[in-house]
């Protein structure tokens, strides 16, 4: 039989994966020491997703300085003790057969909050400033809930750029793949591009072209550090769509986005909405599915800085392989991420793999151990 486009190859710069499945980044909140570095469960969760059969594992918000992580619990590249522990995690991730990833980010006026687990309280999690917390964004405007930032100046601003590409440096030197920088769900980049969040009259703001300045040029400065060829390593940046409310970010913005940032060296654009500012959401399977379908549209015949065609990944309550290979063969999308499903079934990849009526483990590029279990 012919392999479903959900598990046909992927190609990215000069790296291959093996299908169109990917592991999105979701913050786990388990650096129980609050130092930033992996620990064995990190290991444990990545290789396990591996192993299940995604084609690409792409590790959680990363933050590239300490008071850019959104709680004490994230992990962190801001120092190079970091390094090993990502190393170990790549060569477990590269193991399971799968590309690895990890997401570099900067939460601005969404960090420095409580992490989202069973101990903590929802009402508690997530909606406030801890205190001490030195909390910066482009302007001094709250999120609801949380402390007042103080607003970046031009200088630490591109200390902050600085600080992505001496981030994706180290991810270069642990070994991953792929390097994404999180412009989405209101952490910093995506204040800078959102007028909601946004009110500088200085280069970082003041018009649209000044608001996508910051995106672009910390794009310039990670793709420098991942290398400019085709053999350098994959760049890709996951966006809000939109912010889901009247004056802030349209799908139309993102789309003059993300034209720019193909031109200055992103290959993979991750196409998730909202988060900036409360909203809501007209959550449902497939949800934001439209929104990835209107930037591939927008970068449709682009060739990237590497030499391929920009890659669109969708996500948002893709819960079947039914539902996911319909994503693609209707070309909305080049690759899917499958989230929150992930975290109940990290095997998922193996049972639509199943379900498509792939009968063959070894064309599927899956792990010869499970054959029995999904294929006999």
């Amino acid at each position: 039989m012919s392999m479903p486009l959900l598990l046909e190859p992927l190609t990215m710069r000069a790296a291959s994966a093996r299908n169109r499945l990917w592991l999105p980044p979701m913050c786990m909140y388990s650096v129980d020491a609050e130092d930033g570095k992996v620990t064995d469960w990190h290991v444990q969760h990545y290789a396990t997703r591996a192993l299940g059969g995604f084609g690409t594992v792409v590790v959680e918000a990363t933050a590239v300085a300490p008071n850019g992580r959104l709680s004490p619990r994230d992990l962190g590249l801001w120092d190079d003790a970091q390094v090993e522990g990502h190393r170990h995690l790549v060569d477990a991730v590269h193991a399971g057969g799968a590309l690895a990833g990890i997401q570099l980010g900067h939460g601005g006026r969404k960090a420095g909050t409580p992490p989202w687990l069973p101990t903590v309280p929802r009402s508690e999690a997530r909606t406030s400033t801890l205190e001490g917390w030195d909390l910066v964004a482009p302007s001094a405007l709250a999120y609801p809930g949380h402390a007042v930032p103080r607003a970046l100046t031009l200088e630490e601003a591109d200390d902050v750029v600085a600080a992505f590409a001496a981030a994706a440096r180290r991810a270069v030197q642990a070994g991953y793949d792929l390097v994404e920088l999180h412009g989405a769900h209101g952490y910093l980049i995506h204040q800078f591009l959102s007028p909601l969040s946004n009110e500088r009259e200085d280069t970082l703001g003041g018009s649209p072209q000044g608001r996508r300045r910051f995106a672009l040029e910390t794009v310039r400065a990670v793709r420098r550090v991942l290398g400019e060829g085709p053999e350098g390593r994959v760049l890709g940046i996951r966006l809000s769509a939109t912010d889901w409310v009247e004056g802030g970010l349209t799908a139309e913005d993102t789309a003059v986005l993300a034209r720019e940032l193909v031109e200055e060296g992103v290959d993979v654009l991750h196409i998730s909405t909202g988060g900036n500012v409360p909203a809501s959401l007209p959550t449902g399977p497939g949800y934001q599915v439209r929104f990835a379908a209107q930037v591939r549209q927008a970068v449709a015949g682009m060739t990237t800085t590497g030499g391929g065609s920009p890659v669109v990944v969708a996500v948002g309550r893709l819960e079947s392989g039914a539902q996911a290979e319909q994503v693609l063969v209707t070309g909305q999308a080049d690759a899917v991420a499958v989230g929150r499903y992930a975290l109940r079934d990290p095997y998922a990849p193996l049972r639509w793999a199943h379900e498509l009526g792939v009968n063959d483990w070894q064309q599927a590029g899956f792990p010869a151990q499970y054959w029995r279990g999904v294929w006999a």
